[in-house]
């Protein structure tokens, strides 16, 4: 599992059968403390999440273990939206 933040949506008209119908956002790859890791991937949403929330996502094969993306050709997936995290005893993000 990875932390990020959904920074933008993505829609594509044209696309395999086995996505329609699934919510597709740009994620910005998140450090531990909350920095920006220098990265993006764009991750099937599962959950609900919106643009600004701190998410956890999963890539490769474990992105299509969720109900949303079972089967799906897929690489990553937002399979959470996080609430608070602690960091060595100190709260690094609260939503």
């Amino acid at each position: 599992m990875n932390l990020g933040r959904v920074t933008g949506t993505l829609v594509a008209t044209r696309k395999d059968p086995n996505l329609d119908g699934l919510a597709m956002l740009v994620v910005r790859q998140l450090t531990a403390e909350g920095n920006d890791a220098g990265g993006y991937v764009v991750a099937v949403d599962s959950v609900g999440a919106g643009v600004g929330e701190v998410v956890l996502y999963a890539s490769g094969s474990s992105a299509r273990q969720t109900e949303v993306t079972r089967d799906k050709p897929c690489d990553a997936v937002i399979m959470a939206i996080v609430d608070q995290w602690d960091l060595d005893g100190e709260t690094v993000y609260v939503k």
